[in-house]
């Protein structure tokens, strides 16, 4: 059987290389760390980019990276994750307070400041493109 004397693969697009998607995560990330913690204008910048990332991953114009099966290890980082969303809206449901205040509540002083917030973000971010490309 021969084999092809030319191998051809298709090379990845400018803007999806890491030397340009990392740079707009980190000037995203400032952009959203610069908004004051709990404001109008970070929730409505968090759910604008998360939309951003949404739409990206749902109509196919990212190229996928193969992905690896899921093993049977993955419930034991699946199941904090969910008890940690269920606590956090039962009690954003049930009325958060000073006695009984939210994990982002807890979180707070230290997301005072400007870096972490952004530090925080950007991990965020970085996991949620990591989601759209597979």
């Amino acid at each position: 059987m021969e084999q092809p004397s030319e191998m051809v693969t298709a090379a990845p697009r400018a803007w999806d290389r890491p030397a340009v998607s990392v740079p707009v995560l980190v000037v995203l990330s400032l952009v959203g760390g610069s908004f004051p913690s709990f404001s109008m204008q970070a929730n409505l910048y968090t759910i604008g980019t998360g939309g951003a990332l949404i739409w990206f991953g749902l109509s196919h114009r990212v190229p996928r990276r193969p992905g690896r099966p899921v093993g049977p290890g993955v419930i034991w980082w699946v199941l904090p994750v969910a008890v940690f969303g269920v606590c956090e809206g039962a009690t954003f449901a049930f009325g958060s307070g000073d006695e009984f205040p939210t994990f982002s509540r807890l979180a707070d002083p230290v997301l005072d400041h400007e870096l972490a917030r952004s530090a925080g973000y950007f991990g965020w971010l970085c996991a949620f493109w990591g989601l759209v490309r597979r």
